[in-house]
C-alpha cells in the first residue's frame, strides 16, 4: 500500500507544489464553492416547489416524499465512496465527473414527463442527483485542501463552509422565484452553475495526484447498505411510526450492516475506510463534536422556516429571509473560527462554537412563543455564530489528522458523520414535533367548542405542515365548525410554535453535548512544522489492525 504522503501533507510538507500562486489557489477555491452550491441549494429548493410539482404530475404525497428522500438517501450512502473514488482516481477527476452527473440528472429532472411513469422519472433521476453530489463534494473539499498550504487551509475551508452552507438558506428563496417561470426551472438553475463551475476549475490548473489503490467493493457495497438502509428508517419514521416494524428494521438492520462493515474494514489490506484513524483521539473528537452539532445545523433550515410559515404566518420567501438571520451569525463567525484554528487550533474554536450554540438556541427556543421575528433575531444569529464558530475547525482538523493525507477518504467519512446525523435529527425532532403539536392544538380546539373529530383532522392538519405543505394548517369549508376552527388559528399558532420550543432545546441540548466533547479535545495544533499526529506513522495502524 503507498504510504507517501500527496504534495501539501505529511512530514515536512509546508503546501501545495511550488510555483502554486494564490491567484490560481482563489480560482480552484471559486470552482469548488459553485460545484458544492449546487448540492446544498438542492437539499431545500425542491421542497418548495413540491405542492406545484403534485398539482401538475399528479404525484402522491407519499411519492413525492420519495422524491425528496431519494436524494438525501443516495447522498448518505454513497459519500464514503465518493471519497475514496477521489483518492483513488484524483480529486480534480472525480469532482468533474461528479458536477456533470449531477448537472445531466437535474436537467432530466426537470424534463420529466407527465403520466403515470413521472414519479418513478424524478425518483431515479433525483438519486442519481444524490449519487452526483456525493462524487462532487468530497473530491471538491478535497481539492481545497490540496491547493492551500495549511497554515493557510482554516481560513480557506472557513469561507467553503460558511458560503456553500449559507447558500441552504437560498434555496427556499430562489425556488419561490424561479417558479414565476416554471417549477422545472429549480433544476434547470443547475446548468449555469455547473458550467461556471468547469470552467474557472480548468482555469485554476489543479495539480492531480491518485493513491494507486484498489477499490474495496464488498466495503462499498456494505456501507451503502448499512448508511441507506439506517437513514432511510430514519427518514420514514414519521409516516412509518416508531412503533413500526418496518422502521425498526431498517434501523437495526442498518446499524447491524455497518457493524459488519467495520469488522471487515479492520482485515482488509486496502479497505475502504482505514478506522485506524480513530485511534487519534482528535480525530475522534472532532466527529463527535461534528455529529452532535449537525443533529442541530441541518434540522434548523427546515424546522424554523416550517414555524415561520405556520406560527408567523410567513410566505416562503419571507421564511428564507428569517433563515438569513441564522446565516449572518453563521457567516461572521465561521470566518473568525478559520482565523482561530489557523492561530492557536481546533479545540479553542470548538469550545466556544459549542458554547454558544448551546445558549443561542436555548434562547431562541424561548423567544418562539414571543411570535415576533424582531424579538428573535439576535438569538438566531447567536445561534448560527456558534455553529460557524466550530464547523470549518472540526471539519479542518479531522482533515489535517487523515491518514496518509487520504484528503478524500477522511472528507468523504466527515461528510457522512454530518448526514447521517442531519437524518438522525430531522426524524427525532420531527417525530418530538408532531407528537407535542397534535397534543396541544387537540386540547385548544376542543376547548374552544370544536368537536373532538374535527379537532383531531385540523392537528393532523397542522402536524402534516411539518412534512412541507404549509397551508396545511388552514381550515377550509363553510359552517359552525369551521368559523370555530378560524377563530382557534391565533391559538393554534402558539401551539405549534411551545411544540418547537421542544425541538429547539433539543438542540441546544444537542450543542451542550457537543461542547462536553470538545473539551476532550487534546489540543495539539497541526501545523506547517507538525505533521498530524495520525496512525499513518507505521503500516501496521494504515492497516486499522
Amino acid at each position: 500500500m503507498r504510504t507517501d504522503p500527496l504534495p501539501g501533507t505529511g512530514s515536512g510538507a509546508a503546501g501545495p507544489p511550488a510555483g502554486r500562486d494564490s491567484s490560481h489557489r482563489s480560482l480552484a477555491l471559486a470552482a469548488m464553492l459553485f460545484a458544492v452550491s449546487m448540492t446544498f441549494i438542492d437539499q431545500t429548493i425542491v421542497a418548495v416547489a413540491a405542492p406545484r410539482i403534485i398539482d401538475e404530475l399528479g404525484l402522491s404525497s407519499s411519492g413525492m416524499q420519495w422524491v425528496v428522500n431519494a436524494y438525501l438517501l443516495a447522498l448518505a450512502a454513497f459519500f464514503a465512496l465518493g471519497g475514496r473514488l477521489s483518492d483513488i482516481f484524483g480529486h480534480r477527476r472525480v469532482m468533474v465527473i461528479g458536477t456533470l452527473l449531477f448537472v445531466i440528472s437535474s436537467v432530466l429532472c426537470g424534463c420529466v414527463p407527465r403520466g403515470d411513469f413521472a414519479q418513478t422519472w424524478l425518483i431515479i433521476f433525483r438519486a442519481l442527483q444524490g449519487l452526483g453530489a456525493a462524487l462532487m463534494f468530497p473530491a471538491a473539499l478535497a481539492v481545497v485542501i490540496a491547493v492551500f498550504p495549511v497554515g493557510k487551509r482554516g481560513r480557506a475551508l472557513a469561507l467553503f463552509f460558511g458560503v456553500s452552507g449559507a447558500l441552504t438558506a437560498v434555496g427556499p428563496l430562489l425556488g419561490g422565484w424561479l417558479m414565476v417561470w416554471t417549477w422545472r426551472a429549480i433544476f434547470w438553475v443547475n446548468v449555469p452553475i455547473a458550467v461556471i463551475a468547469l470552467v474557472l476549475a480548468a482555469m485554476a490548473h489543479i495539480p492531480e495526484s491518485r493513491r494507486r489503490e484498489r477499490l474495496d467493493v464488498p466495503g462499498a457495497v456494505l456501507v451503502a447498505a448499512g448508511m441507506g438502509l439506517s437513514v432511510l428508517g430514519f427518514q420514514q419514521a414519521s409516516a412509518w411510526g416508531w412503533s413500526s416494524v418496518a422502521t425498526w428494521a431498517c434501523i437495526v438492520g442498518g446499524l447491524v450492516v455497518l457493524a459488519v462493515f467495520c469488522r471487515y474494514e479492520l482485515g482488509v489490506a486496502e479497505p475502504l475506510i482505514k478506522l485506524g484513524v480513530f485511534r487519534d483521539r482528535a480525530f475522534t473528537v472532532d466527529m463527535l463534536v461534528l455529529f452532535f452539532a449537525m443533529l442541530a445545523f441541518v434540522p434548523v433550515f427546515f424546522f424554523a422556516s416550517v414555524y415561520a410559515q405556520i406560527s408567523l404566518s410567513a410566505s416562503p420567501n419571507q421564511a428564507a429571509l428569517y433563515l438569513l438571520y441564522f446565516f449572518i451569525g453563521f457567516g461572521i463567525a465561521s470566518q473568525w473560527g478559520g482565523r482561530i484554528l489557523d492561530r492557536r487550533g481546533a479545540r479553542p474554536a470548538m469550545k466556544l462554537g459549542t458554547a454558544l450554540g448551546a445558549v443561542g438556541f436555548a434562547l431562541w427556543a424561548n423567544k418562539l412563543t414571543h411570535l415576533s421575528m424582531h424579538d428573535q433575531w439576535p438569538y438566531a444569529a447567536l445561534a448560527g455564530a456558534g455553529i460557524g464558530f466550530l464547523l470549518a475547525p472540526a471539519s479542518t482538523d479531522a482533515v489535517n489528522r487523515s491518514i496518509g493525507a487520504s484528503y478524500g477518504e477522511v472528507t468523504g467519512l466527515t461528510q457522512t458523520v454530518r448526514n447521517y446525523a442531519a437524518s438522525i435529527g430531522i426524524a427525532v425532532f420531527g417525530t418530538i414535533l408532531t407528537h407535542v403539536t397534535t397534543d396541544k392544538v387537540v386540547d385548544t380546539l376542543r376547548s374552544d367548542g370544536v368537536p373532538a373529530g374535527a379537532a383531531h383532522d385540523a392537528a393532523r392538519s397542522v402536524a402534516e405542515a411539518v412534512t412541507g405543505n404549509p397551508d396545511a394548517q388552514r381550515p377550509t369549508g363553510t359552517g359552525h365548525v369551521a368559523t370555530l376552527m378560524r377563530d382557534s388559528m391565533d391559538a393554534v399558532r402558539l401551539d405549534f410554535a411551545e411544540a418547537n420550543q421542544w425541538v429547539f432545546y433539543g438542540m441546544a441540548i444537542a450543542l451542550a453535548v457537543a461542547f462536553l466533547c470538545a473539551h476532550r479535545h487534546p489540543g495539539t495544533r497541526v501545523t506547517q512544522d507538525t505533521p498530524p499526529p495520525t496512525p499513518a506513522s507505521s503500516a501496521q495502524d494504515v492497516r486499522g489492525g
